[in-house]
């Protein structure tokens, strides 16, 4: 497998500054609590994206944006910022891709937080 980009896949700026002030330990309870919420989260873009719901799609994609972005996970949220704005132009012909992203990177960049912070506790 190719070395993994933290840089591309985890807020690493965020995750020092909460690490430093919260503790490894006490995030990586909020992690799992994410794990857990992850596939309701992931499922619900995926059905509003193959109802072709384009208002519960940018609803649930700025709730997953939300939720990524406060455990770090850096790709995650910044494709989730895409899909949450349905009125720009791109946003038609690029959702369906957007999505796929999300599904495709979801666990892998979870499971690299939880390395990385496994590492720091």
């Amino acid at each position: 497998m190719a070395t993994v980009d933290l840089e591309v896949i985890l807020d690493l700026n965020t995750l020092e500054q909460y690490c430093s002030a919260i503790g490894a330990g006490t995030l990586l309870k909020s992690v799992v609590l994410f794990e857990q919420l992850m596939p309701e989260y992931v499922g619900n873009l995926v059905k509003a994206n193959d109802a072709a719901d384009r208002d519960t799609l940018c609803s649930e994609a700025h709730k997953f944006k939300g939720a990524a972005g406060s455990v770090g996970l850096k790709r995650i949220q910044q494709i989730a910022q895409l899909l949450q704005h349905g009125e720009e132009p791109r946003w038609d012909a690029e959702h369906g891709a957007w999505v796929a992203e999300i599904v495709e990177h979801a666990s892998a960049d979870l499971q690299q937080l939880k390395l990385f912070l496994q590492a720091k506790a």
